[in-house]
């Protein structure tokens, strides 16, 4: 558990690596004070915290410098060092402006408004990371508090407003590092974790190389930096599969334009998955594919209602026996009632018809459906282009798609552990993304999206089936390794042999308790630091 010193005597002993003083203000005159490391006034201070974002942004796709969100964690500690606790929420506001602002550059294509606003919304949280970040600093092994704050901070936005958005997690950056592998451990939250501490264990490190009397502390900090991605080089991965295996084949059909307008062709979308659909069929018939076992069409394939729509239904019934093995047709739903849509995802069998479905369970605020809308409607105009909200469905998406028992997720669902992990534990033995990406295409969104599902496929010990309108559609295999990719913006069929695994890794035996352990693990050291705190102002 974490502790401090306070009092008289803590003025007597010596500095331990990684051990701040006790008053951050201090010795600013000493050649081995800290102060000497950090910009002097607030205005480079906070260019610094920027650029320590811009370090963790560039870590994230679509540039994928992993190396880099270890370095910007270990510069905005640095700067937060002896700061007060409003100069910390400050330099995390900035650092998450710097993060943030870049990477959610895909919704300008929505509105200059709508990316601004998301990317302070989201710093918010950061900055209050920030300001108590000063405070675990004052504690002995400080690098792990400051780590389990890092995945506090992210399980709080990951739910927060509206159910959160867990883009650009720490753990995001890392999808083809050697912490990947943490993955199948502790999930996402413990690669956040290790990545963070990577950075903490740095910045302690190149601290303690002020102190003459600290060298040793600082080359053992330095090697645990190192350590932590070579134990995880050697970390296995994957779930041992059952022996059995697969032919699947994922369908990428294209749309007519890419942006806010993509569907304004009525079944434009749908008839280009069915062509694709009966260009495959002709294939494994002439002997130049694979004959697949299963199909996997994307999000929203079925521009329009196949089940209420008879043109639509006759088009999907078409390509599904013609291809003869079922399809899991992505499809825009009308209901439940006038006021609501579903975006679901269809098992359609080429004899019997429609089964099996899963309607999306976390439906996109602003994107799929409008909170308050009867006020924000009357200010904000542009919301009128969802004219019904999505309505979100209420069962995990186990199902069973001919040999297989997939386990789907739509779009951005990829990105929030519980809704993946509920479908390995409901027996998914191969995952599925069904994903529409036409409107962010050649943003970088669709890689960002991508990255996630190579994570989830250690975390899940599963191989990942990426399914996407326009690209990227992928074969991603257990170890996170990608074996087949469309690019953006062609129409492209995939065809794969992908094993099916019952197993479990660790991680999704854990489930939530990794994180919940690792955010207790903050909130306690905060508490101790503010106490610790609050002793050694009243003893002076």
């Amino acid at each position: 558990m974490p502790s401090t010193v306070t009092g008289p005597a803590a003025a007597t002993r010596p500095a331990r690596a990684g051990a701040a003083p006790e008053d951050g203000h201090r010795n600013v005159s000493s050649p081995t004070s800290f102060s000497r490391l950090q910009p002097n006034g607030p205005g480079p201070r906070l260019a610094a915290a920027v650029l320590s974002g811009a370090l963790v942004a560039l870590a994230l796709p679509p540039y994928d410098v992993a190396v880099l969100a270890p370095c910007g964690v270990a510069l905005l500690t640095v700067l937060c060092r002896g700061r007060s606790a409003r100069m910390g929420a400050l330099l995390g506001l900035a650092h998450g402006l710097g993060v943030f602002v870049p990477v959610f550059s895909w919704l300008t294509v929505v509105g200059p408004d709508a990316w601004l606003a998301l990317a302070v919304l989201e710093a918010l949280f950061v900055a209050a990371a920030g300001a108590v970040t000063p405070v675990l600093l004052r504690l002995r092994g400080w690098p792990v508090w400051v780590a389990c704050l890092w995945v506090l901070e992210e399980a709080l936005r990951d739910r927060l407003p509206f159910g959160g958005l867990p883009w650009a997690r720490l753990a995001f950056a890392e999808t083809a590092s050697p912490l990947t592998p943490y993955a199948a451990i502790g999930g996402a939250p413990l690669v956040t974790m290790v990545t963070a501490l990577c950075g903490t264990l740095l910045a302690a490190g190149l601290l303690a190389l002020r102190q003459q009397s600290s060298r040793r502390g600082a080359a053992v900090l330095l090697g645990l930096t190192l350590l932590l991605p070579a134990l995880g080089a050697v970390l296995p991965v994957g779930v041992v599969a059952s022996g059995r295996s697969v032919t699947v084949a994922l369908v990428q059909g294209n749309v007519p334009r890419i942006g806010l307008q993509i569907e304004t062709a009525p079944e434009q979308v749908l008839r280009n998955h069915v062509a694709a659909t009966h260009r495959l069929a002709a294939a494994v018939r002439a002997g130049r594919r694979a004959a697949p076992d299963l199909v996997i069409w994307p999000e929203n394939a079925s521009d329009i209602d196949p089940l209420t729509t008879p043109s639509a239904r006759a088009l999907v019934d078409g390509a599904v026996r013609d291809v003869g093995v079922p399809v899991l047709v992505g499809a825009l739903l009308d209901g439940p009632g006038p006021d609501h849509v579903s975006n679901a995802g269809i098992v359609w069998d080429p004899v019997t018809g429609p089964g099996e479905r899963y309607v999306k369970r976390h439906p996109v605020p602003f994107g799929e459906y409008i909170p308050f809308r009867a006020q924000l409607t009357k200010v904000i105009s542009r919301l009128d282009q969802i004219p019904r909200d999505f309505a979100a469905g209420t069962r995990p998406g186990n199902l069973t798609v001919g040999p297989a028992r997939v386990g789907d997720v739509i779009c951005f669902e990829v990105a929030y552990d519980g809704l993946v992990r509920d479908v390995v534990r409901g027996g998914a033995q191969v995952l599925v993304v069904q994903t529409n990406n036409a409107t962010y295409n050649g943003t970088g969104q669709p890689a960002q999206q991508m990255a996630m599902s190579r994570l989830r496929a250690v975390e899940a010990g599963r191989d990942v089936l990426v399914t996407a309108t326009s690209g990227i559609s992928a074969v991603v295999r257990a170890d996170g390794s990608v074996a087949r990719q469309a690019p953006e913006r062609v129409a492209r069929t995939l065809v794969a042999r992908v094993g099916l695994r019952d197993g479990q890794t660790l991680a999704t035996r854990l489930g939530p308790w990794p994180e919940r352990g690792l955010a207790l693990v903050a909130l306690l050291a905060i508490a101790i630091g503010l106490r610790s705190g609050r002793r050694a102002g009243g003893a002076r």
